[in-house]
């Protein structure tokens, strides 16, 4: 394949993109900062992940780590400000008010309402791209151990999820977890700003043991809440379910691991919410496959009866997880996980 070939048919993908880009994508948010390609987004993340992992370790190879005490209290300051700010708005339009908890579609209206939520859907993405902080201030700080595989998975995943909710689904049914989110946000970014003042303010700490059950506690409440749209249909992409099983990772690296998080220095049972994790991906493995095997059931009865077909179907007909299978899965999933 020659240079010109090459070019052609790199136009021909470029083009094929765009235009399937123009079809389902949000037309209210085309023309916001940032959301017309994905590629500044891309650019951003790939810089941070240059910074904090190659430029930022090399600068403070021979240097002493920054204090930031006042650097940190502002920053976290702002970040409670600017979860808080995004919790209210997330109450507001739509979560307090009229928004279904079982299944709620993406308004793709210009109603003042379904507006205010995609602008805060706007928000929350840029708010991700602001944690990018986080990071950097461990580097600063040569706090080499929070920086891990998993640590940097989160930061650089999270700016790419949140574009795409917001170029194509600013709204809806996975907006719970980002108001759950900001709900933790605001304690979390708060614990880590008194926690900057200095050890005379750690005794008002006495409350940071329970910060793990509360990331496990959104983490089960975020998936269960996605969960809900195996089974109902309101028009939401039941995709962002799938993508809500990514989120047992960040939780896995402020949960478990004590060295990504400074609330869990001293967690005495990290151990046990490892085991509870594991335990809790093999129940969800679990949940989902049967899901799948009652849905298909009800539809084959619901076949049954109104086709007044015999109440014997044919093998061909049976659903494709029987409860012997479905046994043993669960069998599978357990010896995986000894």
């Amino acid at each position: 394949m020659n240079n010109t070939e090459m070019a052609s048919l790199v136009r021909l993908a470029l083009d094929s993109y765009v235009d399937i880009v123009d079809k389902i994508s949000d037309p209210r948010t085309t023309d916001w900062p940032l959301m017309q390609s994905p590629v500044p987004t891309i650019l951003m993340v790939v810089s941070y992940l240059y910074v904090v992992i190659i430029l930022g370790p090399r600068i403070m190879r021979d240097r002493k780590p920054f204090k930031l005490k006042e650097v940190l209290i502002v920053y976290n300051g702002f970040q409670v400000l600017f979860s808080l700010f995004m919790l209210y708005e997330h109450l507001m339009s739509g979560w307090f008010l009229d928004y279904s908890y079982k299944c709620e579609p993406v308004d793709y209206s210009n109603n003042k309402k379904a507006i205010r939520m995609a602008n805060l859907c706007w928000w929350y993405y840029i708010s991700k791209l602001t944690e990018f902080a986080d990071t950097i201030f461990f580097v600063m700080r040569k706090k080499d151990s929070q920086v891990t595989i998993l640590h940097l998975y989160h930061h650089s995943l999270t700016p790419l999820e949140t574009w795409v909710l917001v170029k194509f689904i600013a709204g809806g049914h996975g907006t719970f977890s980002n108001l759950i989110n900001n709900l933790v946000h605001v304690i979390m970014y708060f614990y880590y700003m008194v926690a900057a003042m200095g050890p005379e303010y750690q005794k008002y700490l006495w409350w940071k043991k329970h910060l793990t059950h509360l990331q496990l506690l959104q983490f089960t409440l975020v998936f269960f809440h996605s969960a809900q749209l195996i089974w109902t249909d309101c028009g939401y992409p039941t995709i962002v379910f799938v993508g809500g099983k990514q989120l047992i990772l960040p939780v896995r690296q402020t949960t478990v691991n004590p060295s990504n998080a400074p609330y869990n220095a001293h967690c005495s049972n990290c151990r046990r919410s490892d085991d509870l994790i594991q335990k809790m991906m093999q129940s969800i493995e679990l949940l989902s496959h049967d899901v799948k095997y009652h849905i298909q059931l009800s539809q084959l009865n619901s076949n049954i009866v109104s086709n007044d077909l015999p109440h014997n179907p044919a093998l061909e007909q049976l659903p494709v997880y029987t409860v012997e299978q479905l046994l043993k899965f669960n069998e599978s999933l357990q010896d995986k996980h000894k």
